[in-house]
């Protein structure tokens, strides 16, 4: 099956209301400029430096998503263009990405990441820490930032009960919390989870983004 016809297939099993956001990592620009030429134009990126070399090289109305682990030194590189920074998991982190956005005078979308999983090797605020870290307020204070969801990560399994039980939380976790501390903040819409092998359990639990790589562009070139 060719690119375009995976594409086809993949937007038929995500509703509407859920965005279908293409994982490119490792792939070439090449493909990532033919599923532009089949209509995709929100690709996801998880290295900084892969990010920004495709973004210099791709058309410019591509909506890019930095949905790897960011390290603060590395905000300045994609503050200038980034449409949505997934994994925000520290307030210190969020403060970097304030202190970029004031720079480019821009407001920097970003979601809070969550740790759902049972990997230890996930990153993100526990349920607790988001809570602790929203009650303190200073998240308030920045102007160049505007929280818009949660994300979160399944853990990697073949037990598709225990993910969808995490889903579940995250999306539980997600109500509490906008109704708490969003209920006037309409951008506070998204809630990014679900890959390749489990993002129908995702949209089923509530997702507005799933990040679909490998079922899409087919298997990753580490090698690249």
């Amino acid at each position: 099956m060719v690119l375009k016809e995976r594409l086809a297939a993949l937007k038929k099993r995500i509703p509407p209301q859920t965005r279908l956001i293409a994982v490119s990592k490792t792939h070439p620009a090449s493909s990532i400029l033919e599923a532009y030429e089949c209509g995709q134009r929100v690709f996801g990126e998880n290295k900084v430096q892969e990010l920004c070399a495709k973004e210099e090289e791709l058309p410019k109305d591509i909506e890019w998503h930095m949905i790897g682990h960011l390290q603060s030194n590395k905000v300045k590189y994609i503050a200038p263009f980034v449409a949505l920074i997934h994994g925000v998991d520290s307030f210190k982190l969020l403060r970097t990405i304030d202190k970029e956005g004031r720079k480019n005078k821009r407001v920097i979308p970003c979601l809070l990441q969550v740790h759902i999983a049972e990997e230890s090797t996930k990153f993100g605020f526990s349920p607790e820490e988001l809570r602790e870290m929203l009650a303190a307020g200073a998240w308030r204070e920045l102007e160049f930032v505007e929280l818009r969801g949660l994300m979160g990560m399944g853990t990697f399994t073949e037990e598709k009960a225990q993910v969808q039980r995490e889903f579940h939380s995250l999306k539980v976790l997600f109500d509490e919390v906008r109704m708490q501390y969003f209920a006037d903040r309409a951008a506070f819409k998204e809630l990014s989870m679900g890959m390749s092998d489990d993002f129908e359990l995702a949209i089923a639990e509530g997702s507005t983004l799933v990040r679909v790589g490998s079922a899409l562009f087919g298997a990753r070139d580490y090698n690249l």
